[in-house]
This record gives C-alpha cells, structure tokens and sequence, in this order.
C-alpha cells in the first residue's frame, strides 16, 4: 500500500489561495450573468411573492385570530 506524501505548507498555503481567487472571480461574474438572463427573457408574467387564500389563511392562524 502505497501511502500519499502530505503537502507542504507552503504548497497548501499556494493551494488555498488559488481556490479563493478562483471562487472570487466565479462570484464576481455570477451576478452579470443572471442580470443579462433576466434581461433577455423579456417575460411579461410576474413572477413571486402573491397573496392568495391559503397565504391570508396562513396569516390569521400566525396571529391568533
């Protein structure tokens, strides 16, 4: 069995760095690209929170009434 040779501090500290810098430009670009998506989708529909029955129902049992 052949046991793997653990990796230097400095090679860890080079490691760490590099993935941090990798994970900062991927977050950097995201929101640019979400906002074109949503840029050419031209949807006229609305979409998220609405306040049906079930939700008004929901409310008056969180309240008590």
């Amino acid at each position: 069995m052949k046991t793997e040779k653990p990796l230097a501090r400095r090679q860890f500290l080079k490691t760490l760095a590099t993935g941090t810098a990798a994970a900062g430009a991927a977050m950097a670009a995201a929101p640019a690209v979400m906002a074109a998506d949503a840029s050419t989708t031209g949807d006229s529909k609305t979409t998220g929170y609405r306040e049906s029955e079930h939700v008004r129902r929901y409310y008056a049992a969180a309240r008590g009434q």
